[in-house]
């Protein structure tokens, strides 16, 4: 049951709706049942709405709801599975822009987190914010070295407005969900959950840095991306320090072309530093739309990105990865039985689905787009066509993948902008290959086992103590069944098989410590030497936990 404490804002909610002819939003919900009477009271139309799309009239009617409406449309926009490509597209143009909060206000904030006064903290401090959302605010500062930085100041009372609009969000979730007929697929209450988690990440200011420092470190080079640097020393939970760059929005296309920048190389790029964010880092930006992606004017002959706002990152369970990265591999190859399979084997589906079927529906909505040229494709309007197309088989998605999926509609987004030309296969193609080459290596595999070894070795002289207790249980278990004599002959050949599987166990692990400890202390010898030993090694396993004949 819906709180009466929240009744009032709902009805609030429903006469915004109404008044933006959003009727039949209200009319599911079955809010006005008990007051038909006065709907045309509370309805009161605003102006032009006749000629407005039901997208542009929901996109204007959550603007003024208010901040944290504008966020549960940023999410839903993301769900292109679910909700009308032509509402996601309007939805996906909602601003979380409101009018800044005093200067002075903020200043205190700062002072209060950093236990200092602003004027020994900074050589300077504006207070008229450079940029104002929903959650926090932006002012320009200036240290005490001379260098410029940005000083990102959460909102006053934040903590508890949020709690209370994310309550009244769950019970219009609530609502939807019992009366919504078409509730099973939009899962209201799976969209109010990830606003409260988006939410939730964007109130802890520290952890915003530590994302940014992260990113980061991953794109070190600063070739391709660059990411301004985190003053941890003025940084706390509310009060966020930024090395102050300088850049242009990434679809500011005059300014890009006025400063001299070769677009073409750009767009390549974009799409580069997203697969190496999702499949060789697993750590990506979800939040990469012009506003949160500048360009770089200084450098004209190597052209780079610059990074803002890290509020909203995203990464990938291990096997995710692995198994997104083969559909990616077979979507470019146009192997649909391989896609079906992939997306039985990752769990993502029953293990019960037909395969034949599930390939012939991959075909069905892949084979019209490669009856154009590669570069008019849009591989992220296939994935989410494909996603669509898999949800009649049961596909259960989760939150990340949703993340990577807005992800990619942002970047090819930037990409075309850019370049309208660009073959995204083409470029995509290559990079995901080579990463995954890398990720998969044997050397890479080694290395992964070189880190683990202290643990194995850490916890190697428990084993002998788990085979006694497992034979002391096997014994006892065959008892009932088998005589004394049959026991203990059962037992020797137990005992026998472990000693095999200690003795090939303990001549793997040193014959794969060799080699590792070869390949990295002498790699003057090359690879082969390593990879032999490895392979020795890896045999040894086999052949000790192999039954005998």
């Amino acid at each position: 049951m819906t709180p009466l404490t929240v009744v009032p804002r709902l009805l609030r909610v429903a006469s915004v709706l109404l008044a933006w002819r959003l009727d039949e939003l209200v009319d599911a919900a079955h809010l006005f049942r008990p007051l038909k009477l006065l709907r045309p009271l509370l309805a009161r139309p605003r102006a032009n709405v006749a000629t407005m799309s039901r997208g542009e009239r929901l996109r204007l009617a959550l603007t003024e709801l208010g901040p944290i409406f504008v966020k549960a449309g940023q999410v839903l926009s993301t769900r292109r599975d679910l909700i009308p490509l032509d509402i996601a597209d309007e939805l996906s143009l909602l601003q979380d822009q409101v009018a800044p909060f005093p200067g002075n206000e903020a200043r205190a904030i700062v002072e209060q987190q950093l236990n200092a006064s602003t004027d020994q903290l900074y050589a300077s401090f504006d207070e008229t914010a450079l940029a104002s959302a929903s959650i926090a605010q932006v002012h320009a500062a200036t240290l005490r070295d001379g260098r410029e930085v940005v000083v990102k100041v959460l909102r006053p009372g934040i903590d508890a407005r949020i709690a209370r609009d994310v309550k009244l969000l769950r019970s219009l979730g609530e609502l939807a969900q019992r009366w919504h007929p078409h509730a099973d697929k939009i899962r209201p209450l799976d969209v109010v959950a990830e606003v409260e988690k988006m939410l939730e990440n964007e109130l802890d200011l520290q952890r915003e840095g530590a994302s940014a420092s992260l990113l980061k470190r991953n794109f070190a080079s600063g070739v391709d991306l660059y990411v301004p640097a985190v003053h941890w020393e003025l940084t706390g939970a509310r009060v966020l320090t930024l090395e102050r760059v300088y850049g242009i929005s990434s679809d500011d296309i005059a300014a890009i072309d006025a400063a001299g920048l070769d677009r073409k190389a750009l767009a390549v790029k974009g799409v580069r530093v997203f697969y190496e964010q999702v499949f060789r880092d697993n750590f990506f930006h979800a939040d990469a739309h012009p506003g949160n992606i500048w360009v770089d004017p200084s450098r004209i002959d190597e052209p780079r990105f610059i990074a803002l706002d890290f509020g909203i990152m995203g990464s990938l369970p291990e096997a995710d990865q692995y198994w997104l990265a083969q559909n990616f591999i077979a979507l470019f190859e146009r192997d649909y039985a391989r896609i079906a399979q992939l997306h039985v084997a990752a769990g993502w589906m029953p293990a019960n689905v037909r395969l034949d079927e599930l390939e012939a529906a991959v075909r069905t909505v892949c084979e019209p787009y490669f009856t154009r040229p590669l570069s008019q494709i849009s591989l992220a309007e296939l994935v989410v066509k494909l996603f669509q197309t898999a949800r009649r088989f049961d596909l259960t998605l989760q939150p990340q993948l949703i993340l990577l999926q807005k992800t990619l509609l942002n970047i090819e987004g930037v990409g075309r902008m850019l370049d309208p030309e660009i073959d995204i296969w083409a470029v995509a193609h290559p990079v995901l290959k080579r990463i995954l080459r890398q990720r998969y290596s044997p050397l890479r595999t080694l290395r992964d086992m070189s880190k683990r070894l202290p643990e194995w070795l850490h916890h190697a002289p428990e084993f002998p103590d788990l085979v006694r207790d497992a034979l002391r249980q096997a014994g006892r278990g065959e008892q009932r069944l088998l005589t004394d004599v049959d026991a203990l002959s059962h037992q020797a050949r137990l005992a026998g098989r472990v000693l095999r599987m200690l003795g090939g166990g303990l001549l793997g692990a040193t014959l794969i410590l060799s080699a590792t400890l070869l390949w990295s202390l002498a790699p003057q010898h090359g690879t082969w030497p390593p990879l032999l030993l490895g392979a020795a090694g890896l045999l040894a396993f086999a052949l000790g936990c192999s039954r005998p004949r």
